[in-house]
């Protein structure tokens, strides 16, 4: 008995999933370049800090500071 609910359960869940992603609007070309270019921009910064944790020699240290202080003004202008 519990386990045809359990299937049942599994089966509204998919439906409300696959329903909860159709009522979302297609995104326009310019929003998902926009959505990219953002994804991008995070994902260098996410290097560059981890990156940063690593370094050892201040030069280093120093570039990827600025490095990670020009992707914060590049994703500032996105918002």
């Amino acid at each position: 008995m519990a386990r045809g609910f359990e299937s049942k359960m599994v089966e509204f869940n998919q439906e409300e999933a696959a329903r909860g992603r159709s009522k979302a609007e297609p995104l326009s070309a310019d929003e998902q370049a926009r959505l990219a270019r953002r994804a991008t921009l995070e994902l260098a910064r996410t290097r560059a800090v981890t990156d940063l944790a690593r370094a050892t020699r201040p030069a280093h240290k120093s570039m990827l500071e600025q490095a990670i202080k020009a992707l914060d003004d590049q994703l500032a202008t996105l918002v």
